[in-house]
């Protein structure tokens, strides 16, 4: 059976390890979600990520960041969804927790967050919020 929204599917399998006090979690590859690691290791919410050949597809193992046995993520959550998708303006973007979150917001300039978004003056479907 296909998978309707993978991007919501990567972040429930995140937070469930996270809840389960996992080191690492595997994650079916695309460049989209790829994208989404790569801002969270910058963004400090992970140790680290690394690419893994397996099959057609491939995976995208996250390794988890914790500090003094409490995880770094406290909630991940979809904002654009398949059957309501949410686009912003440049103006619009919102800020997460008062700026102590980032939201991902995928642009015509790529994948990025709200601040780089909001920095580089462009817009477009907000993918996520991460706290």
């Amino acid at each position: 059976m296909a998978m309707t929204d993978p991007v919501a599917d990567m972040l429930t399998r995140i937070r469930n390890a996270v809840k389960a006090r996992h080191d690492k979690v595997d994650i079916p590859s695309s460049n989209l979600k790829a994208n989404i690691v790569g801002i969270l290791k910058r963004e400090g919410y992970i140790s680290n990520f690394k690419l893994i050949k397996y099959g057609k597809q491939g995976k995208i193992r996250v390794f988890l960041r914790y500090i003094h046995g409490d995880p770094v993520i406290i909630e991940m959550k979809r904002l654009s969804k398949p059957g309501r998708r949410l686009y912003c303006g440049k103006e619009d973007i919102p800020t997460i927790r008062g700026g102590l979150g980032i939201a991902i917001v995928s642009t015509s300039k790529g994948v990025m967050t709200d601040a780089e978004a909001k920095k580089l003056g462009v817009g477009g479907e907000l993918l996520c919020s991460v706290w």
